[in-house]
């Protein structure tokens, strides 16, 4: 009895494999290279505090602090460059050094499509990398990896630029 069993399960398990193996052999590989306009001053800032903890100042080091933002994402560093679509989410300063942010973002691009971006970002490193959980449209079921890095910082503007590379395999 326990052979026969062990038999069933051992056919069960190469035919998962198989069916893996063959769902893995249809993705594809798709390879960006994104620019994120980050403006958190001026008239139309794209990158704001929502929370934080009373008594306690509401910015990028401080533990607690909620933004969202709603940055433009394009084709170069330049901010008058080709729009491909926008970069919407919520940064949260989980550490109670204040150097990691949770990271959850969607970046939606022009054609309704998305890629599903969270992790820990290690804002003071210079390159941070997050995972890659999802996708809509034509990255659809997407998995991989955005390396992100500052290519252009001007602290007293509040103007960032961060260069994402994205490597997504979907279907």
């Amino acid at each position: 009895m326990a052979a026969h069993f062990i038999t069933k399960l051992s056919m069960v398990l190469i035919l998962a494999t198989a069916a893996i193996s063959a769902a893995n052999a249809k993705l594809k590989q798709t390879n960006l290279i994104l620019y994120l306009q980050d403006f958190a001053n001026g008239p139309n800032p794209t990158f704001i505090p929502v929370a934080g903890i009373a008594g306690k100042p509401w910015n990028f080091t401080e533990f607690g602090t909620i933004f969202v933002t709603d940055d433009p994402i394009t084709a170069s560093p330049n901010p008058n460059s080709t729009p491909l679509g926008r970069a919407q989410g919520i940064y949260a300063v989980a550490a109670a050094d204040g150097r990691n942010l949770l990271v959850l973002l969607s970046l939606g691009f022009k054609d309704g499509s998305s890629i599903e971006i969270q992790g820990t970002s290690r804002q003071f490193e210079g390159v941070r990398e997050l995972g890659v959980v999802s996708g809509t449209g034509k990255f659809r079921f997407a998995r991989g990896f955005a390396v992100g890095k500052n290519v252009v910082t001007d602290i007293p503007n509040g103007y960032t630029v961060v260069q994402f590379n994205v490597t997504v395999k979907h279907y």
